[in-house]
């Protein structure tokens, strides 16, 4: 039988929601080079994949928090299967922008969330956990209690693991870095040479460059 991990990774190679170059890495925003770009957002146009993902999460949040009383997601790349895992389980939903608006109320949190209400946050990939964490931030200074996160996928950086202790928040994913690269080399994507420089990669990403 399928481990979860093991059918999410094969999900989302199969759409090239992740992609793995290592001889010819990714820039990212930050400005880090990487041999793996990941996408989860390609998950909405695959109805299967997208329903899955949606069941998977609500099944998580139902069996870990029974008492949620709203669904929260970060804006931009979850606010669309937050508000899918929300209608699946009945709940209210709101999203958590990165920044203030800055015309309006200047709301950091669209949506109706009241004080005291028990939330979990819904997030799409966890990188190094800042801006994830920041909509943990800015739910607690509305006067709300954060449960738990729940995300699709981690690259299980070890300065998210420890942002996310230091900051008291159960992270949750469907699946993690190890779990794609297991599968990327069982499929025939990357060799058993890449792994090592996809490990090397994880351990320092702001340092590595490719050879």
């Amino acid at each position: 039988m399928k481990t979860l991990e093991k059918s999410v990774a094969e999900k989302l190679l199969k759409i090239k929601a992740v992609k793995l170059q290592p001889n010819n890495p990714f820039v990212w925003a930050s400005g880090w080079k990487s041999p793996i770009y990941c996408d989860n957002r390609k998950t909405l146009s695959y109805p299967q994949i997208r329903t899955f993902i949606k069941i998977e999460l609500s099944r998580i949040i139902l069996e870990m928090y029974p008492d949620v009383e709203v669904i929260a997601g970060v804006a931009t790349g979850a606010i669309a299967q937050g508000a899918l895992v929300a209608d699946a389980l009945g709940l209210p939903f709101v999203y958590v922008r990165p920044t203030p608006k800055d015309h309006g109320l200047e709301n950091m949190i669209e949506g109706d969330l009241r004080p005291k209400q028990k939330v979990v946050i819904i997030e799409d990939l966890i990188s190094t956990g800042g801006s994830s964490l920041k909509a943990v931030e800015a739910i607690r200074n509305d006067g709300s209690e954060v449960l738990g996160m729940v995300a699709i996928f981690t690259y299980g950086f070890p300065v998210s693991e420890q942002k996310f202790k230091a900051a008291k928040v159960k992270l949750t994913t469907l699946c993690g870095y190890e779990a794609v690269l297991s599968e990327a080399l069982a499929i025939n994507y990357i060799t058993a040479d890449d792994i090592e420089t996809l490990q090397e990669w994880r351990q320092n990403p702001s340092t590595w460059r490719a050879e």
